[in-house]
This record gives structure tokens, sequence and C-alpha cells, in this order.
């Protein structure tokens, strides 16, 4: 099978015509467009959108229903909610969104792709999905499509497929089956004109990504797109339940759990040292701010007692040798507080300095530190 990304923008290209958004006009100013999504397999059969597939330059496309099967040009081709399943005469298997929205609806027990085609933009936990059903695998060669102004640039778009472990084709690349990088070592060269796919496995363990941001700076959003490309993943809530009369309390908790794919799994606890210490997979740590405010109050440091430093001492100690020998991808969010105006309190200057120096401890075992400021990231280290 032979599969070629004719265009790999979206329904209306990149930049679209007319429109004057931040990301648009970064694209016409660096003169490398992106034409509208369509895509080529074995050079004859086209997918160009909803309920376009059709012999390439055999008139309009044919209209399909959800569900239905049909021969064209030897490929079996069958219509999925929101894509295309394709089957070529070699036994390559293409998936391929069919516009924007959420991953096309594969059956159960639908057998692996060679190739899959995405809307990560659109709805990147799609991946992690597929990826969980085990018809997205190591051996399956997966990029963006529908590449557009929903993004703020290339280079962004181009760190996201790093962080997914996805490729990023230009208009006119090609993936053939076997999938060229598929089963190669990261980084290989793929043959001139074949999109270069990076390993798409099994992230390798250890990994730890601490995420720093001020409060509303995007940090949580960014901490989650890195996850979420993930099979299976963890979150921890280290923050106190919502009390019965804070409505605001409840209502940002609820917002947050509305954001999260139904498939994670949560666990709520302060115990983050024991939780990291038996996870797998991939963690997502939300926060390390609200875990230090709990420890210390279990510590005594709110009030002052005497042995309160020593023991939070010693549960600071205990996270952060757990997560320098962490055996899961863990991705933590944190605060940076040593931006903003000094507290007033003593408690507060307290708690600054103490979440300050855990930012340290946990920043030097990390194999990288993101800083995000104004829902834009930045990486400090790694």
């Amino acid at each position: 099978m032979e599969v070629r990304v004719q265009g790999s923008g979206g329904t209306r290209g990149w930049p679209e015509p007319g429109c004057r958004c931040a990301s648009c006009q970064r694209a016409r100013a660096a003169g490398a467009g992106r034409a509208p999504v369509s895509v080529i397999v074995d050079g004859v059969l086209r997918l160009d959108g909803p309920h376009a597939a059709a012999l390439t330059g055999n008139g309009p496309p044919p209209e399909w229903d959800g569900g239905t099967g049909r021969e064209l040009a030897g490929c079996q081709v069958t219509r999925l909610a929101g894509g295309w399943d394709v089957t070529a005469p070699d036994g390559g298997r293409l998936l391929c969104a069919d516009g924007q929205g959420p991953a096309p609806a594969v059956p159960p027990g639908t057998r692996r792709y060679d190739v899959a085609l995405l809307d990560l933009l659109g709805d990147p936990a799609q991946l992690g999905q597929l990826r969980g059903q085990g018809v997205v695998t190591s051996g399956t060669a997966v990029a963006v499509l529908l590449a557009d102004h929903r993004v703020v640039s290339e280079r962004e778009l181009l760190r996201r497929g790093h962080i997914w472990r996805v490729a990023v084709p230009r208009d006119g690349d090609t993936f053939c089956v076997p999938a060229p990088g598929a089963v190669a070592a990261p980084g290989a060269v793929a043959p001139p004109g074949v999109a270069p796919v990076p390993a798409a496995g099994e992230r390798p363990p250890p990994y730890r990504v601490l995420v720093l941001g001020g409060a509303r700076s995007g940090k949580s959003a960014e901490a989650e797109m890195r996850v979420t490309g993930e099979p299976a993943v963890t979150y921890i809530a280290t923050g106190p339940a919502a009390a019965r009369d804070d409505a605001e309390w409840a209502a940002r908790i609820a917002r947050h759990r509305a954001r999260r794919p139904g498939w994670w799994r949560t666990a709520e606890s302060t115990d983050l040292a024991g939780v990291l210490r038996q996870a797998r997979g991939a963690i997502l740590v939300d926060s390390i701010t609200t875990w230090l405010a709990a420890a210390m109050g279990e510590c005594g440091a709110w009030d002052g007692t005497a042995d309160a430093a020593r023991l939070l001492g010693e549960r600071i100690a205990g996270l952060v040798a757990v997560w320098r020998q962490a055996s899961a991808y863990v991705v933590a969010v944190s605060d940076e507080t040593g931006l903003g105006i000094v507290p007033e309190t003593a408690a507060g200057r307290m708690f600054r300095d103490e979440l300050g120096r855990l930012n340290q401890l946990l920043a030097a075992e990390s194999d990288e530190v993101i800083m995000v400021v104004a829902g834009r990231a930045t990486t400090v280290a790694g």
C-alpha cells in the first residue's frame, strides 16, 4: 500500500483564504502553506473528505452510508462515522479521518492498521483511545492530518507531533506499507520522498516532565496534552475534596474532570509518593502545589508545631526519591510562585518558599522542564 498525502491541511487549507488570524499570517509569511485535505491510495483511490471516495479523475464521488463497504480499484473501502477504513489489494490497511472531529468509529474486533491519518488537533485523545483499542500500535505509521490554524504555528505543530510520537507530513509526503521507520530506531532516515515516521510504540520509561506556570497560565492543559496520546493514563488529583459550601471550588474540579477523557483512571490521594511508587503507564499529577499545601497541613507546618519542619522535610525527601526512581511516564503540574507579588502573611511567604525549593528539587531530577506563559509552552531544560 502506498498512501500519498496530497493535501495535509484542513478542509480550507492552511492558511485559510481570507483569514487574518495570527496563525494564518505566520503561515503566509513562511511561504509554506498546506492544501486542503486530500489522500491518494495506490495512485487511484482518492479520499477528500466526508462522502468523498472515488477513483482519481473519474468524476464526482459517490455518496456513502455509514458502515457501507465497496470495492474501488481493488481496495476494500468502508465508510466509518468520522472517516474511512481502506484495505489495499496487498493487505495494507489505512484508517483516515474524513474531516475535523473525533476519531473514526472503529468497530470492535478490528485488526491493526498500518497507517492512521488523524485529526489530532481537533481531538488528540483519540490517539490514546485507538492505542488502547490495539488498532494503532508500534507497527502503525501515525500522522497528523487536517493541520490548520487551530494550532498557532508550524513549530508548535511539530512540537506536538514529537510529544505524541507521530509524523507531521507535508503536502506530497508518502507512507508505504510496511511503514518506513515504524519498526526502525527513532531518528532513522526514511527513503527520499517518504514521510519520516518516529517510533510510535510504548514510550520507554522512565521519563519525568515538570510543567510550571502561574495561575491560569495553561499549564494543566499543556500537561494533559502531553499524556493524551497514551493508551493508559492515571490522573492523580492531590487537592482536597470540594467542601459542600464551596461552590466555586466544586465547579473548578468539575471543569477539570469534564476535560479529561472518560477512560482515564483517577486517583485522589495526598500520598503522592506511595501512588508513584506503584504507578505504571502514564501518570498526570495535578498538582505539586496542592500536594505541598496538604503535606504542610498534615505535618503541622501551618500551626507552627515543633516537629513540623523535620516532618515536612522528610515528606519532601521521600517524594523526590520516588520521583527520581519512577518507572512510569510522569507529567506533574506545579505553580511558579516566585514571579508574583510577595505574600503579605508569614504563612504565604513560607508556602511560596517551600514550593520554590520543591520545584527546584523536582526539576533537578526531571528529564524535561516546561514553563507555560499565557498558554505558550517553552522548554526550560531537556
